[in-house]
């Protein structure tokens, strides 16, 4: 299948890969002032204390901004476990309709999810909510990363179920669930 809005996701998966070097970034530069201290230590001078305040805290926002931008990604190039015992050995006609049937189940409790994130925001926004770590980050920032992710498979969800339909009604007999294009993960 050809997605017509798969700039969109690869926009996502760019964040996601953002995300993960910023990850990367600050666990290495927090590991060399580490080893930077403990040279010193060894050669007896004073260490310098320098470290980067909640490493653990940031890096854990970055993972779940990695996760959900990541997601209408790998959907699209069909990189997510998907259990097919049942559905692969279905009639083609009956295939495509179980296809949609799932599909429309995964778009309605993406878009619950959605609503009920967004409601989140507006929550953390409207009591000015900040994380309980050693820095107060305002909560609304990485619950927005959330939303945005999670409405990228919304909208992912939503293009393939309107493949999978357009496949429902105009050849059921001949549907074949879509598989990976070349150069695809």
């Amino acid at each position: 299948m050809t997605y017509r809005l798969d700039k969109l996701y690869r926009l996502g998966a760019w964040g996601a890969a953002a995300c993960m070097l910023a990850i990367c970034a600050i666990v290495t530069l927090q590991v060399l002032l580490r080893c930077l201290d403990a040279l010193l230590a060894l050669v007896g001078s004073a260490r310098l204390g320098l470290e980067i305040p909640g490493v653990s805290e940031i890096a854990a926002y970055l993972l779940v901004g990695a996760t959900f931008l990541s997601m209408a990604y790998t959907f699209t190039h069909h990189a997510h476990i998907r259990v097919t015992l049942v559905i692969s050995r279905l009639p083609p006609r009956a295939r495509v309709w179980v296809e949609s049937l799932c599909l429309l189940v995964a778009l309605a409790l993406s878009l619950l999810l959605t609503w009920e994130l967004i409601g989140l925001v507006r929550e953390s926004l409207a009591y000015n909510d900040v994380s309980s770590g050693l820095l107060a980050i305002p909560l609304w920032i990485p619950q927005s990363v959330l939303v945005v992710g999670i409405a990228l498979m919304c909208v992912a969800l939503l293009e393939t179920l309107l493949g999978t339909l357009h496949s429902a009604l105009t050849a059921p007999a001949s549907y074949v669930a879509p598989e990976p294009q070349d150069g695809d993960a």
